[in-house]
């Protein structure tokens, strides 16, 4: 295993965190103990995971791996600088305006051993840190996330709209939270316009669907086809009751966002009663080790035993609206 670092972008420091450790999850790798300032460290099978990582990710901004862990910052620098190449530095969290803070005695240390700097197109991006003791660290940037794609996914963008759709960041978070892997089935029963489907298709998932209402069917199948996704199966119907053509589907991954208020109705059912209703019915399907996760306005009903809570993120989505992203395992 090797030591990756992510740096989460600033829509939920926690969720951001959580998401980073199950996609390193769903690489073969997993999360690790902090150790520099504002980053998360996971754990990966190959230096080339952090690529894939960066890949999968929403709530992050770059990854990033330690350089010259058992040596000096100094020592560090001049040891990169010798191979010749061109690069930048920068400070981690800078505050916009801030007086230097070592990024211009790095770039000379840099230059003095052979480097060179290009702040345009530079061939390596270094970012100076501090480890929590409060001493530098030198890490390298790896990969970017490329935070305009998720942007692109926005509602406004979509073909068929609707007021009320978990935002692309989020759903992707969600799909993360899921480990959800290329060729996994994953199933939504409250399909609503296929955001959480997207995301998991994006990721390689065979993806299948449920929504008591046909408009919302359709709209969620321009939705995936703008995206070049094509859905295993979508049904129209009661989702604690409708079956797909094979009754013996199982599951990798159950990924849901169950109807709450007006906007995503119920068909006059309590919405709690949904809840408790559908959702155990299609974690029931789970294979071995898959998980259940569920994005739940907060204070909304756990699911009962035998299911355990892995993980529980409440996040405000708009100014008034606050979401709980919960994850739930079956204890073999």
């Amino acid at each position: 295993m090797i030591e990756a670092f992510v740096e989460p972008s600033g829509e939920s420091r926690e969720l951001a965190a959580a998401e980073a450790a199950s996609a390193a999850e769903a690489l073969g790798g997993g999360s690790g103990a902090p150790r520099v300032e504002g980053l998360v460290t996971v754990h990966l099978p190959e230096a080339r995971d952090a690529v894939r990582l960066a890949d999968r990710l929403a709530l992050a901004h770059r990854c990033l791996r330690g350089v010259g862990r058992e040596t000096s910052v100094g020592s560090a620098i001049a040891q990169e600088a010798a191979l010749g190449r061109s690069a930048v530095f920068r400070r981690l969290g800078r505050s916009p305006g801030a007086t230097d803070d070592g990024v211009l005695a790095a770039g000379r240390a840099y230059r003095e051993g052979g480097g060179r700097i290009d702040l345009a197109t530079p061939e390596r991006r270094f970012w100076l840190g501090r480890d929590l003791d409060g001493g530098e660290v030198l890490l390298e940037e790896v990969a970017r996330v490329d935070r305009r794609a998720a942007s692109a996914r926005r509602m406004p963008m979509l073909p068929f709209q609707r007021p009320v759709s978990l935002p692309p960041r989020l759903a992707r978070a969600a799909a993360n939270l899921a480990r959800v892997r290329p060729g996994d089935r994953v199933v939504d029963p409250f399909l609503g316009t296929g955001a959480l489907l997207a995301e998991a298709g994006l990721l390689g998932a065979r993806t299948f669907g449920i929504d008591r209402d046909p408009d919302m069917v359709r709209g969620a199948l321009r939705n995936l086809a703008h995206y070049g996704l094509e859905a295993s199966e979508l049904l129209a119907g009661d989702s604690g009751s409708v079956q797909f053509s094979d009754p013996a589907l199982r599951f990798d991954a159950v990924l849901t966002d169950p109807p709450y208020g007006r906007a995503s109705g119920t068909g006059g059912e309590d919405p709690a009663a949904v809840l408790l209703r559908v959702v155990p019915r299609w974690g029931e399907l789970l294979r071995p080790g898959g998980l259940l996760v569920v994005v739940l306005p907060v204070g909304a009903p756990s699911l009962p035993a035998p299911w355990e809570v892995l993980r529980s993120v409440a996040v405000r989505v708009h100014r008034s609206l606050t979401r709980e992203f919960r994850v739930y395992a079956r204890p073999d």
